[in-house]
């Protein structure tokens, strides 16, 4: 709770501090307005805003994703969240929700499809250990301001008209490339922070370090090659999923939302042997096509 007040007072200052520069004390005020109010809408709203985005679909008991997510939340020691499907070719996955108890996970249909049971389980591991170290919460309402604030700047110019801006015109060219850039510096350092600590609790969770690298490696080199056109059209989402959706030549290595795979991957070999492996958890037999579970079987 203390990380998720520090997000929403950074981010409520510098859309306060863009508001007041823009148009004084009026805008600061209408700035902050906005921002009190944006906070309230994300905190109950914004999971489900993100799984509609994505046209995710709710799957029940029964379903083989259900079952594995059950199966590993009784690991994680977290109330079980509800269970989406999203469909993409792209193999993917992303947690969401405001707190352990209003939690969702979602996985694309290309996750399902190109990798094996190892490494499905692991990926869903990991955005358990999301939700379980509430990044989730903390993730949503990054992008959320991280909207508003590129929002608010791209308002610049109706704003430049008032006589109580006296930054400019030179000045409004700059907050409009700056105010944008600020917020999301501040949703990548967060991100990437905190997905390193989602890979190690992840291991914990599934019980085996080397099934999530595997499962990153497998999903980088597919988003190098699968487009996930839903991503492409709301790039304020991307770091929510475990791989960054978008294109890397698209977009600079500087301002991506997520490290470096291959330091993820070296993390998680560096843990294998100082975690132990699950027992207390049985197969969940999920289908695919194309590849051969080429690892041990899970719990046992």
């Amino acid at each position: 709770m203390i990380k998720t007040a520090m997000l929403m007072a950074a981010m409520t200052a510098l859309f306060g501090f863009v508001g007041t520069l823009l148009a004084g004390f009026e805008g600061l005020v209408i700035a902050i307005l906005i921002a009190v109010g944006m906070n309230v809408f994300a905190w109950y709203n914004s999971d489900r805003m993100v799984l509609r985005m994505y046209g995710a679909k709710q799957v029940a008991r029964g379903h083989s994703l259900y079952d594995l997510v059950s199966n590993l939340s009784l690991n994680a020691d977290l109330p079980m969240p509800k269970v989406y499907e999203i469909k993409s070719d792209q193999p993917n996955a992303f947690a969401t929700g405001r707190n352990p108890e209003n939690a969702a996970v979602a996985a694309t249909t290309g996750l399902l499809k190109k990798l094996n049971q190892n490494e499905i389980a692991a990926v869903m591991a990991h955005e358990l250990a999301h939700i379980k170290n509430r990044d989730t919460t903390i993730m949503v309402i990054a992008a959320t301001f991280a909207g508003a604030i590129s929002m608010l700047a791209n308002f610049a110019m109706f704003f430049g008209g008032r006589r109580n801006n006296n930054i400019g015109f030179v000045g409004l060219v700059a907050m409009m490339i700056l105010a944008p850039l600020a917020a999301s510096l501040i949703q990548m350092a967060i991100s990437r922070s905190r997905e390193y600590v989602a890979d190690r609790v992840g291991a914990e969770i599934c019980g085996n370090p080397r099934w999530l690298a595997s499962a990153l490696l497998s999903i980088q080199d597919y988003a190098n090659k699968i487009d996930n056109h839903k991503a492409e059209r709301n790039p304020s989402t991307a770091h929510m999923f475990i791989i960054n959706p978008l294109h890397a030549h698209a977009h600079d290595k500087l301002f991506s939302t997520h490290p470096n795979t291959a330091n993820r991957v070296a993390a998680l070999e560096a843990l294998v042997g100082a975690i132990k492996p699950v027992q207390s958890v049985r197969q969940t037999s999920i289908p695919r096509t194309g590849r051969k579970n080429h690892l041990k079987k899970p719990w046992g």
